[in-house]
């Protein structure tokens, strides 16, 4: 389907200043039209600051909320980069998602 600036390149202006969330909805529903369904989702944020661990709760709901997926679903990590490089001088947050895709309806075992 193509990487994410395929479908919101930041040459085009309807971009600028988007909402994340309304993006990752759309790539969302892309997969949904395209027969797949999100599973799960695992991410992790890279940054020296702010500490993040005392908002990863209410990240996970806010993110499960957005995909549709149950908060146990959604997994998020932070880390530091231990002061090396842009990250940990405080001059860039990093982060790294990946989540399971799967094809065709639900099947659900008894």
């Amino acid at each position: 389907m193509g990487d994410i600036g395929t479908h919101f390149p930041d040459t085009d202006p309807a971009f600028a200043g988007a909402d994340s969330r309304v993006l990752l909805q759309q790539a969302c529903a892309a997969v949904a039209a395209s027969g797949g369904r999100l599973v799960n989702v695992d991410c992790t944020v890279v940054a020296q600051a702010p500490r993040l661990a005392g908002h990863i709760p209410a990240m996970r709901q806010s993110m499960a909320a957005c995909l549709g997926l149950e908060p146990q679903a959604v997994n998020i990590k932070a880390k530091t980069a231990e002061r090396m490089g842009p990250v940990g001088e405080g001059r860039a947050i990093e982060a790294r998602a990946v989540c399971l895709l799967m094809q065709g309806p639900v099947h659900h075992q008894e």
